[in-house]
């Protein structure tokens, strides 16, 4: 797997192989950028627009799981939803198995709609809460003329075991699950089409800590039974070490650092990266990290900050007295070594080619 937010300015990485050993990715996004426009006046003319995911590549291989983290807003979710075509992308690429999807529509869209699904953040709102819930699960496949009705209703039998629910839950309603319970039926819903890619969207941010580690440990065993591959989208970064093989970081609509999992946590390069591990508690009460606080909020994807979108809150520039290239140029996401990519003029690879080195992340004392 490989990400890229700035071709023309760094180049391509190279993927890495997944779960098969294959070198080709299953999932390979260019260049991908979302707008959503702002109409005012009387006319409703657009004034603006909503720069939500602003030139973001990545690849993912077959077998592997992707994290996607950032805070909210960062436009996370909005990649998740343009890659599966739920909304439609403004430009760029996306290829699966080498097609570019982008461009296709109606009848020659829907294959590929069957090998990409979605569990949602929430799982109450994204089931019918007048369906019974053996009917939503079976739904994609009368959609796509999978089976008759008997073998439809076998496969959803399965596809219920194989998450834990037991077969008379078929005739309830989503009303009288419990969330953990429900999310699993968003699984399982996703899973009856035997989809190649899940795009698992916050899928335990609104679940009990106990139920999050089962959901968590199921989706894994998924994955290894069925080989499936993963985006998964969250804003807990322990959750995200629990689950990844990969850690892709996003702020303001671009992606600033990738790594492989174990790197990323062990040493992280970009400054917002480090904000982000310097609050994930310790579980030793002797120990405490240094925490990084950043200044300010969240600047506006709609006028977002030129150069580096991350100065005007960037820890690491205030130190280094503001340089002036942080504003005027925006720095390409480069390979610091060990396919770990960085998008900071005073870090990775940047800081080698003769840039001011950057202080260590602080790290746990007594």
């Amino acid at each position: 797997m490989s990400v890229q937010s700035q071709p023309a300015a760094a180049a391509r990485p190279s993927g890495a192989a997944g779960a098969t050993g294959s070198a080709v990715p299953l999932v390979d996004v260019r260049d991908l950028v979302k707008h959503f426009p702002i109409h005012g006046g009387i006319l409703q003319r657009t004034i603006a627009s909503v720069q939500a995911v602003d030139g973001v590549s990545f690849s993912i291989m077959r077998g592997e799981t992707l994290g996607l983290v950032g805070e909210s807003g960062c436009g996370k979710t909005t990649v998740g939803r343009v890659l599966l075509r739920l909304i439609e992308p403004t430009a760029g690429q996306i290829l699966v198995d080498g097609k570019d999807i982008a461009k296709l529509s109606g009848a020659a869209l829907k294959p590929y709609r069957r090998r990409m699904q979605i569990i949602f953040q929430d799982p109450y709102a994204s089931l019918d809460p007048r369906t019974p819930i053996g009917d939503s699960i079976g739904e994609g496949l009368r959609i796509h003329g999978i089976g008759t009705p008997e073998e439809r209703r076998a496969k959803v039998k399965r596809i219920m075991d194989l998450v834990g629910l037991a077969p008379y839950h078929a005739r309830r309603y989503p009303h009288e699950f419990s969330g953990g319970q429900r999310q699993r039926i968003g699984i399982a819903r996703a899973l009856v089409l035997e989809p190649d890619l899940v795009v698992c969207d916050e899928p335990v941010s609104a679940l009990d800590v106990s139920i999050q580690a089962q959901v968590l440990n199921e989706l894994k065993a998924l994955q290894r039974e069925l080989g499936l591959t993963y985006l998964f989208i969250a804003h807990n970064m322990g959750v995200v070490e629990h689950i990844s093989d990969r850690v892709a970081v996003m702020y303001l609509g671009k992606i600033v650092e990738v790594s492989e999992r174990q790197e990323m946590f062990r040493a992280p390069e970009h400054p917002y990266t480090q904000a982000l591990m310097s609050a994930i508690p310790i579980p030793d009460p002797e120990l405490r990290r240094k925490r990084i606080i950043l200044r300010g909020d969240v600047p506006s994807p709609v006028n977002p900050p030129s150069g580096c979108h991350f100065n005007p809150r960037c820890q690491l520039r205030a130190e280094l007295g503001g340089p002036e290239i942080c504003v005027t140029d925006e720095p390409p996401l480069l390979d610091g070594g060990g396919d770990h990519f960085v998008a900071c003029h005073f870090r990775g690879a940047a800081a080698r080619d003769g840039a001011t080195a950057a202080a260590p992340l602080p790290q746990p004392a007594d």
